[in-house]
C-alpha cells in the first residue's frame, strides 16, 4: 500500500494548559476499512480519522450498523472521487433466516412470525432468487435511513407511524447461494446502489411461502473495491503512529476501471490548469489522467472529438505529495 501524506508532525502537542492535542495532517487516499458490528458508518469514520490524524476525510456511502465489511474511506484530495464508489454496484453476503419475520426485516426487530422451513429445497430458494434477478421494483423499508420531510423513516418507524413510502427501481444483477444450514441460507448478491438487502430478504421469504428475514450482512464489494487489503479499526490502533497511514491506497484506485491518458510534463502542467487538451484517443465518457511520472495521477476527464477535458483535478499540492510518497508494496 501507499504512504501519501504532507512533511509530518510530532503526533502529540500540548495545549497551554498543558493537555495533549491531536496533531493533524494531510492525508490523501483512500482507507478500505472493514466496519465492525454495531457501529453505524460516521463513528467508523471518525475513529479512523481519529486514528490516522487525518485533517480531512469522508465515507462513500453509508453502511448499516448491523452490517459488517467494506467501507471506504475517502482522505484529502481522494473525497474529489468519492462518488464514484458511492454510485458503483455493491455485492453482499447476506444469511437470511427462513421460517422468521421480524418487525425490522432483520435479526434486531421483534419476531412477529414463525414459521417451518425445514422442508425448503436449494431448487426453491435458487427459483424464488431468479424471480428477483433482473430490474426489480423495492418499497423502501420503514427501519432505514430514507429522508422523509427531513426526518429518518427510521425515526416514525421507533414512533410506531408508518410513512407511505414509493417504490424504486434497482437492478440485482446475480444471486447465488453460498450455502445452506437448516432453516438458513447464505446468498452472494450483486446489486445497483440503492438496494435494500433487507427487503430481498422479506421478498425471497414471502416468495418461498415461509416468510424470512436478514440474519447477518457483510458487504464484500464496492465498484472496482473489494475485501482483499481492507483491515479493522483494531488492525489500525495495533499499528505504530508513523506507520498507519501507510494503509491509505492512492486517490486513483477509485477509477481503476477507467481507461487510462499519460500527459507530458508540458501538458500536464497546461491540464492541472483547466486548459482542454488534445489526444490522440477515441471519445470516453471517464478517463484517468496521469503526468509522466508513474504516480503522477492529475485527476478525471472525459474526451469529446479528440478533446482531453478535465472533470475532477488535484492541486500541484497534491499531486506533489502523491509523488513524494514511498512506493507501493501492494
Amino acid at each position: 500500500m501507499t504512504e501519501v501524506l504532507a512533511p509530518a508532525a510530532p503526533a502529540v502537542a500540548l495545549t497551554r494548559s498543558g493537555r495533549p492535542r491531536i496533531q493533524r495532517r494531510a492525508l490523501h487516499g483512500v482507507l478500505l476499512l472493514d466496519k465492525p458490528l454495531g457501529l453505524s458508518s460516521n463513528d467508523a469514520l471518525q475513529k479512523a480519522k481519529w486514528l490516522l490524524r487525518a485533517e480531512k476525510a469522508g465515507h462513500t456511502g453509508t453502511l448499516d450498523p448491523l452490517a459488517t465489511g467494506l467501507l471506504p474511506l475517502c482522505f484529502g484530495a481522494a473525497t474529489k472521487f468519492s462518488q464514484l464508489s458511492l454510485e458503483a454496484d455493491k455485492r453482499y453476503l447476506a444469511t437470511l433466516a427462513l421460517g422468521i419475520r421480524t418487525s425490522t426485516g432483520d435479526a434486531e426487530g421483534e419476531v412477529l412470525e414463525r414459521r417451518d422451513a425445514d422442508g425448503i429445497t436449494r431448487e426453491q430458494i435458487a427459483a424464488a432468487c431468479a424471480a428477483f434477478t433482473g430490474e426489480i421494483e423495492q418499497i423502501p423499508p420503514m427501519h432505514s435511513a430514507l429522508k422523509h420531510e427531513g426526518k429518518a423513516l427510521y425515526e416514525y418507524a421507533r414512533q410506531g407511524v408508518e410513512i407511505e413510502r414509493q417504490p424504486r427501481r434497482v437492478t440485482i444483477h446475480e444471486i447465488a447461494i453460498v450455502e445452506m444450514h437448516a432453516a438458513t441460507v447464505t446468498l452472494d448478491v450483486r446489486c445497483s446502489k440503492g438496494t435494500y438487502i433487507r427487503t430481498l430478504a422479506e421478498d425471497i421469504g414471502t416468495r418461498l411461502g415461509c416468510g424470512a428475514s436478514l440474519g447477518a450482512l457483510r458487504r464484500t464489494g464496492s465498484g472496482v473495491l473489494s475485501l482483499q487489503g481492507a483491515v479493522t479499526l483494531a488492525q489500525i490502533e495495533a499499528l505504530p503512529d508513523a506507520a498507519r497511514a501507510s494503509l491509505l491506497q492512492t486517490p486513483d484506485c477509485l477509477l481503476a476501471a477507467q481507461p487510462e491518458i499519460r500527459l507530458s510534463a508540458a501538458e500536464a502542467a497546461r491540464f492541472l490548469s483547466g486548459q482542454r487538451r488534445r489526444v490522440a484517443a477515441p471519445d470516453a465518457g471517464a478517463v484517468r489522467v496521469y503526468g509522466p511520472e508513474p504516480r503522477a495521477f492529475l485527476g478525471s476527464a472525459h474526451i469529446t472529438a479528440g478533446e482531453l477535458i478535465a472533470d475532477r483535478l488535484l492541486t500541484p499540492p497534491e499531486v506533489a505529495a502523491l509523488l513524494a510518497a514511498p512506493e507501493s508494496e501492494s
